[in-house]
């Protein structure tokens, strides 16, 4: 294979910047169609790197890196021991009792996942090749990633156009990092195309006003100031004034197969029957049993007093069809209690020929003989029963009722702007009655609403919650846990400093 000097020194720049381990220089790793060559020059392909940068998009699915850190580190998620299946040198159970260290494998993943996406943006934008709209999502996505870096890890390095690209990277502090994802998303917004009916994976405008509205929320996280200005919250509401979605007629519109036409799905990541899913089948397999179909992995369950807030009626929690019933043999949603094969008759039994009948008793080291059925089971997408494996199902990154109830939260905290009937709009949907208008209100709402999307860690620092003791982390951890640390083998670019108490 022929060697180019130009992509050794993508490589090196790659590697100072985010950490990324290469022991060969000389190897060619990236994608051959990353580049074209033609007379002897040889230029950056930016179709090809963008579309890179969106299928970086899919690091979000899956059961570790920023799902984990974002879900199992909560009250919503845990991974608990069973016996010799899930120990994995007790990483999960250390996200989740938030006992993680700078080598924590999940952590060093997100970290080079966020920053290598961000790294094939900055390809497609100084490119000098890519078109004017390839550049606009570019610069969306890289907020995007950017946005993510900020609120998991604090600091984020960036390297300025033109400078030397021997040069460690310089770093920006969470609070110049936040000023910069404003600067970009405030930049390009009205440049941005509208979001395409039936196709939520395109960058578009909505995704951006999405964006700045939970970017603005969470500014004073960001900014260390701990006080929601008004200004700020004023910001989030008329971003989310500006949005042109609507919400689906039934929540489970948003987890279907065919789920990319529900209107209500701001932005996405694309899957195609048959095709490249990003490990889509995740969404059922990390909880379900290996007897159940479709047959899981057995390892990821919620803890009793987190289903608990779920009311009985509540079809958020629980969603039934005749052909969920024919596939499957039981709801989506979560399920406790006996499981049943397709058709909903026969029921399973687990390996050791004991009903597999799920318990809310957990553990964080389960044996004996709920060994397979401790824990509430958790299943957030209904699966796709014409490809279990590489699903249609489009992976959501950004909803609208989350806009929605970022918005009622921002005016209950100094913004401008009416409520009108979201709180009733979402609980009428859901079968319930609606949440009390108070911060209390939404915030539980929100557990409810957003279940295992990934935004619940992001809640519950913006609430004061995540540090807290809770059923299976009974002690208040200690607040450097409110970000990650760096990973220990990121730190030798000299700008970058461990996170306070790492």
């Amino acid at each position: 294979m022929k060697r180019k000097n130009f992509i050794k020194g993508f490589l090196y720049i790659s590697i100072i910047s985010f950490g990324a381990s290469c022991t060969n220089l000389d190897e060619e790793v990236l994608d051959g169609q990353s580049y074209i060559s033609s007379g002897g020059t040889t230029t950056i392909n930016s179709s090809a790197v963008l579309q890179s940068a969106y299928n970086g998009l899919r690091d979000f699915n899956g059961q570790g890196m920023m799902y984990a850190l974002d879900e199992m580190s909560t009250d919503a998620m845990v991974g608990p021991t069973r016996g010799g299946d899930w120990d994995d040198n007790g990483v999960w159970r250390q996200i989740h009792t938030q006992t993680w260290a700078p080598d924590h494998g999940e952590v060093k993943g997100a970290w080079n996942s966020l920053l290598s996406n961000v790294y094939n943006c900055n390809l497609v934008i100084e490119s000098g090749s890519a078109t004017a709209s390839e550049v606009l999502q570019a610069r969306f996505l890289r907020a995007f990633y950017y946005y993510n870096v900020v609120d998991l890890f604090g600091q984020a390095p960036y390297r300025p156009a033109g400078s030397n690209l021997l040069d460690d990277p310089k770093v920006w502090t969470r609070s110049e990092a936040t000023t910069y994802i404003i600067s970009e998303l405030e930049a390009i917004i009205s440049t941005l195309p509208a979001r395409v009916s039936g196709d939520a994976s395109i960058v578009n405008k909505d995704a951006a006003h999405f964006l700045l509205a939970k970017i603005y929320l969470n500014k004073s996280v960001f900014d260390g100031s701990g006080a929601f200005a008004a200004a700020d919250m004023t910001k989030v509401v008329q971003h989310v004034d500006a949005m042109s979605n609507t919400l689906a007629a039934n929540y489970w519109d948003n987890f279907q197969p065919n789920n990319n036409t529900s209107n209500e799905i701001v932005f996405s990541s694309k899957n195609i029957q048959g095709g490249d899913g990003g490990n889509m089948q995740s969404k059922w397999r990390m909880g379900t049993h290996y007897n159940q179909t479709p047959s899981g992995w057995n390892g990821f369950a919620t803890v009793a007093e987190y289903y608990n807030r779920f009311n009985a009626s509540d079809s958020r929690g629980k969603y039934s069809t005749p052909s969920i019933i024919s596939t499957i043999g039981n709801p989506v949603g979560f399920n406790i209690g006996q499981q049943f094969a397709p058709g909903g008759v026969t029921p399973l039994m687990d390996r050791n020929n004991n009903p597999l009948s799920y318990t809310a008793a957990l553990t964080l080291i389960t044996s004996g003989v709920t060994l397979e059925t401790a824990g509430i089971r958790g299943m957030k997408y209904v699966p796709d029963a014409g490809s279990l494996d590489k699903p249609d199902n489009d992976l959501v990154l950004m909803r609208y009722s989350d806009a929605l109830l970022m918005k009622v939260e921002a005016i209950l905290r100094g913004g401008t702007g009416s409520a009108g009937t979201i709180l009733s709009d979402i609980a009428t949907r859901a079968g319930v009655a609606a949440a009390p208008n108070t911060l209390d209100g939404i915030y539980a709402e929100r557990g409810r609403e957003l279940w295992w999307e990934g935004y619940r860690r992001n809640d519950m620092i913006r609430f004061g919650k995540f540090l807290d003791s809770r059923a299976l982390k009974p002690y208040t951890s200690a607040a450097k846990y409110l970000i990650y640390p760096i990973p220990a083998d990121a730190l030798f670019n000299a700008n970058l400093k461990q996170n306070p108490g790492y």
